[in-house]
């Protein structure tokens, strides 16, 4: 689990840095930058379901503060 998520946040960063990238080299003349702010997005959302999907099955367990302290 802790490498699909890395390999999730490494796309998540890579898909901001093009759109950054798109942002200086375009300078508003092509949709480029839009997809990729709109890539990370979604690759973002589908973590979060994906961490939330994990948790239902079991794979994963919560180890935060307990309930009542």
């Amino acid at each position: 689990m802790h490498i699909i998520v890395a390999i999730a946040f490494i796309l998540i960063l890579g898909s901001l840095g093009s759109a950054l990238y798109f942002m200086m080299t375009d300078r508003g003349r092509t949709k480029r930058m839009v997809w990729s702010l709109a890539a990370r997005v979604g690759l973002s959302i589908t973590l979060f379901l994906f961490i939330l999907f994990a948790h239902w099955m079991g794979w994963i367990q919560s180890t935060g503060i307990p309930l009542g302290r």
